[in-house]
């Protein structure tokens, strides 16, 4: 790189924005990435719409700045076009939860159960599934399937336990997997931070577990908890997910006052990639993220028929 004598941030965003302009390139960022990252991005958003975005943007090249499942998704919906990764050592425990030989293990032991992959899966564990689901579309995805057939959410058992209680599903089994993050959040956590603010809402993700969740004023996905924080009424927030979205939060609802419920809600996988590493993405065209073969028209399956219930 050109900027070992720290010149300073200044001179590092005007390189990626002259490489964003000479490769074409559009850069997506989810809301749990470093404010510098969500700063410089083009895009940020969660999951669902990260996907919407991936399915429909027009640009030569698509840097994605999230983990590895989310750049998985993005090249299944573009095929024929880059999608870079700055750092690939970015993965998502919860995702490495589910393998393939698992799954089809309980396939067998449940042949009647309709597969719902959440997003935060492998793209082989997706091709393996009837549909996919992000946190912000996982009630509507429960909704649309037929009742009377059991389903097998993977791999998130708090989101598809919240999913089950929404839509007052009996039928749903839970794969034992988590998100470690979320999980850090404990009932604790909050009731510190109610004596602190004790005017302040609750706000936190699905991935929570449910003793937490019960505790909460608004359960939500990452842009629905952001768009609460717009629409409520409330001057002051305590925000129960990773922490990252705070920088998203005090974005686009400068007045409002935004408490992280602890500084252990903070996902080490996410905070990876650098504005160093977006540099050196663009600059090499590093690193292209490749989904085989045998798995990607049913990986991209799962994913449309999402976006069509969504």
């Amino acid at each position: 790189m050109v900027f070992a004598d720290n010149r300073g941030p200044e001179v590092l965003i005007e390189h990626i924005n002259t490489l964003r302009r000479e490769r074409g390139a559009v850069i997506l960022a989810h809301n749990y990435q470093r404010p510098e990252v969500q700063d410089v991005a083009d895009i940020v958003g969660d999951s669902l719409a990260m996907a919407r975005e991936a399915a429909r943007v027009e640009a030569g090249v698509i840097v994605l700045c999230g983990v590895h499942f989310m750049a998985e998704t993005a090249k299944l919906l573009n095929p024929d076009r880059p999608v870079l990764m700055p750092d690939p050592n970015a993965g998502c425990p919860m995702a490495d939860m589910t393998m393939p030989r698992e799954l089809a293990e309980a396939k067998r032991r449940y042949p009647d159960a309709q597969v719902v992959a959440y997003v935060n899966s492998t793209a082989a564990v997706k091709a393996m599934a009837d549909i996919c689901c992000t946190s912000a579309n996982a009630v509507k995805v429960v909704e649309s399937l037929p009742a009377d057939r059991p389903i097998l959410f993977v791999p998130d058992a708090s989101l598809g336990e919240y999913a089950a209680e929404v839509t007052g599903r009996d039928n749903v089994i839970l794969w034992p997997g988590f998100c470690p993050t979320h999980h850090r959040i404990l009932v604790e956590h909050i009731d510190a931070r109610r004596r602190e603010y004790p005017d302040a809402e609750v706000l936190v993700h699905p991935e929570c577990t449910r003793d937490v969740r019960e505790m909460a004023d608004f359960v939500g996905s990452t842009s629905q908890i952001i768009r609460h924080v717009e629409e409520s009424n409330a001057e002051a927030f305590i925000i129960g997910t990773e922490l990252g979205v705070c920088h998203s939060i005090r974005k686009a609802s400068p007045d409002k006052t935004v408490v992280q419920v602890s500084s252990l809600a903070d996902c080490p996988n996410m905070k990876l990639t650098t504005l160093e590493k977006v540099a050196w993405s663009l600059e090499d065209l590093a690193y292209d993220v490749q989904v085989p073969a045998d798995v990607a028209d049913g990986a991209r399956r799962a994913i449309e028929r999402m976006l069509e219930v969504s």
